[in-house]
């Protein structure tokens, strides 16, 4: 049975990361977060402390920054390990490899990806314990709860539930992928808005700042999908195009071309500082 007395390890200190490390630190116990960059590292610190002010949580957990040659006690004591590095299959699946060698069998090994399912990044890998793999994708916490689960065909059965429980009690609104499912739920349908809007800027139809009123007035949401895009990285949202078009037939070239035009001149969104959108501090001028 697994460990819950213990922490939780996340591997990858960027966006993602912190603001994992922040949910999970929220009842008390003690999250490792580790990078090989020591920058990294600082940032992530400072962007959990910064959230912390903003959203107090219940009990202050302990935040353990370590870089990739110093995990071991990490691995030891961590009833669950989370890889939340950037959307590059090899790079993932050298991280789960490891993950698989250095932790005990009973130890949750899950991915943050947001468009690779676990069974796609273990593929024709030689596991010790592959029946501990998930899923756990995570949106734009603390701001947006849902966290989509989503297991492999042989993961056990008491995994999903006990994720389910935890996740909900540390602040997530869990939803259970039943399926296997590249996109899981959500994405699969934010996948198709996002690449028409993209057709839409590319095709030269209307601009970031058209499209994101006309979506906001007749959806009803806070964001369009220009400043959605621009929140989650303009790279990140790239990597995942490259990926759907790899798994599906049919998929426009037109949302790649401008995304690699963007990405090529450094506009990346919110954390360049321009993309869509221009930006001072993280808000849009």
């Amino acid at each position: 049975m697994t460990r819950l007395a213990n922490a939780v390890t996340l591997l990858g200190a960027g966006t993602q990361g912190s603001r994992l490390a922040y949910m999970w630190s929220r009842l008390g116990k003690p999250v490792y977060l580790v990078d090989k960059s020591s920058s990294q590292l600082t940032q992530a610190s400072s962007a959990v402390h910064d959230m912390r002010e903003r959203n107090p949580p219940e009990r202050e957990g302990k935040l353990i920054r370590l870089d990739t040659d110093n995990m071991e006690k990490a691995l030891r004591n961590s009833w669950l390990t989370i890889e939340c590095i950037p959307e590059d299959l090899q790079r993932k699946r050298a991280v789960i490899k490891e993950l698989d060698t250095r932790t005990d069998p009973e130890t949750i090994i899950a991915t943050n990806s947001s468009s690779y399912p676990i069974s796609d990044i273990v593929k024709g890998l030689s596991l010790k314990a592959d029946d501990r793999l998930v899923n756990l994708h995570a949106f734009w916490p603390p701001e947006t709860q849902a966290l989509e689960i989503m297991g492999t065909e042989k993961t056990r059965p008491d995994i999903i539930p006990l994720l389910m429980k935890e996740t909900q009690r540390h602040g997530f609104m869990p939803f259970h992928v039943k399926k296997h499912s590249t996109g899981y739920m959500f994405n699969r349908i934010w996948a198709a808005i996002k690449r028409e809007t993209l057709l839409v800027l590319e095709e030269g139809i209307a601009t970031p700042k058209e499209v994101d009123q006309i979506c906001k007035a007749v959806l009803k949401t806070p964001l369009g999908p220009c400043e959605q895009m621009d929140i989650a990285g303009l790279d990140v949202i790239l990597d995942i195009e490259k990926h759907y078009a790899q798994e599906r037939s049919g998929i426009p070239e037109g949302p790649r071309r401008l995304l690699k035009e963007m990405v090529g001149q450094g506009n990346l969104g919110v954390k360049s500082g321009s993309g869509f959108f221009k930006y001072n501090n993280s808000v849009k001028t």
